[in-house]
């Protein structure tokens, strides 16, 4: 049975989420959207997620609302909370460390394989998103840059050539996305971190070019420990 809304339901931000017809199917339209409002703080860590709320400023169904959670549950957005539902997860400086130091692992895997495996084309197609990933960071987006980083990467782990570590890699990056939107959209974000964070990605594809998987891996480990080391300093976190 639903439960009554409460005083805590008071305090959703009030941002459209409503959803239109589009090619997506509506379940993964309606994640995107609530992903979106997380990653972007319009809902924000600790906020309760009340079915009924979201019924109605999304107009969707209860089923796909949630269909919805639980992907972001399991995604590590949402979390479910004896006695309130779920709220959206707070974030803490021991799951981001967890969390840089296994993308770093996994990513460095990626560029190993990308250099054994991929054929000369998802090369160029590297360095295409590469180029896609500078223009970017030049308009200065935060979305913008999110999303053409999102794209370089797809490109290394497709080029990867696994199954296994693509999958492995989906699941970490949508946990990881708001630690990285938090350093891309920060106030206090750091003008040397941008240069700093194309530089990596330029020494990964030469390093990819020439064939040297210990310099594309140094490269990875490098940039993602600077980039943990950014957000850690914007949100200034103890562990928790």
């Amino acid at each position: 049975m639903d439960q009554p809304p409460d005083a805590d339901d008071a305090s959703l931000p009030r941002a459209r989420l409503t959803v239109r017809a589009l090619a997506a199917p509506l379940r993964q339209q309606v994640v995107d959207r609530l992903r979106t409002a997380v990653i972007s703080g319009d809902l924000a860590p600790g906020q309760r997620l009340t079915e009924r709320e979201l019924i109605d400023r999304v107009g969707v169904s209860r089923t796909v609302i949630r269909e919805a959670l639980r992907q972001l549950e399991s995604e590590g957005l949402v979390e479910t909370v004896p006695n309130k539902g779920p709220v959206v997860r707070a974030l803490s400086r021991s799951e981001a460390v967890d969390l840089y130091r296994i993308r770093a692992s996994l990513e460095a895997l990626a560029a190993r394989l990308f250099i054994e495996r991929a054929p000369a084309e998802a090369l160029d197609r590297l360095a295409a998103a590469l180029r896609d990933v500078e223009a970017a960071y030049k308009a200065g987006a935060a979305d913008g840059i999110l999303a053409a980083k999102n794209r370089f990467y797809a490109v290394l782990f497709d080029g990867a050539g696994s199954d296994v570590l693509s999958s492995m890699l989906g699941g970490l990056h949508a946990r990881i996305w708001r630690w990285r939107a938090v350093g891309l959209s920060h106030a206090d974000r750091s003008r040397a971190r941008s240069t700093q964070a194309i530089r990596g990605l330029r020494e990964l594809v030469a390093a990819i070019r020439a064939g040297d998987a210990a310099a594309a891996e140094q490269a990875i480990r490098e940039d993602t420990a600077a980039a943990a080391q950014e957000v850690m300093r914007l949100v200034g976190m103890t562990d928790a």
